[in-house]
């Protein structure tokens, strides 16, 4: 009798997996915001909130050594841009010592004690308008991944 083959079993990542991927994440334009060239791999639980929806839900059904593009819309990411998170400020509330400018990154306390990052979104010869929104809020992300690890 001859041996049964029973071929290479593939293992499909899913909810409760812990998984390693390489990734690469673009804009729409192609501007690179964030990748694990030359590090670690992100190492993360499928299903546990660690990472946004889209990304887990475009990981999830993938073989090991799986490539795959992912493209995950704002409501998959991080959310549409949210106006009540817009404030127009006037100039003279800034402490002295900033020198406002478009696109300038600052940290904020709210009335509770949180610490807020926001950005200057626009200014004028009296405000500075700012934005809290997370920096992607708004925007379609574009992944290339590869499935490394699945434990």
């Amino acid at each position: 009798m001859k041996p049964v083959n029973k071929g290479t079993i593939m293992a499909n990542a899913k909810s409760g997996d812990t998984v390693s991927i390489h990734y690469t994440g673009k804009l729409e334009d192609g501007t690179v915001f964030d990748s694990s060239e030359d590090k670690e791999p992100l190492v993360f639980e499928i299903g546990s909130g660690a990472v946004i929806k889209g990304f887990d839900d475009g990981v999830t059904g993938m073989d090991l050594g799986e490539k795959k593009s992912l493209v995950i819309p704002p409501e998959e990411a991080y959310g549409l841009v949210n106006p009540d998170l817009l404030s127009e400020i006037a100039r003279d509330q800034f402490p002295d010592e900033i020198t406002l400018e478009k696109d300038l990154v600052l940290q904020s306390k709210t009335p509770d004690g949180h610490v807020v990052t926001v950005v200057v979104t626009e200014l004028t010869d009296t405000t500075a308008t700012i934005d809290a929104n997370p920096p992607l809020a708004g925007k379609t992300l574009y992944f290339d991944v590869e499935l490394m690890k699945i434990a």
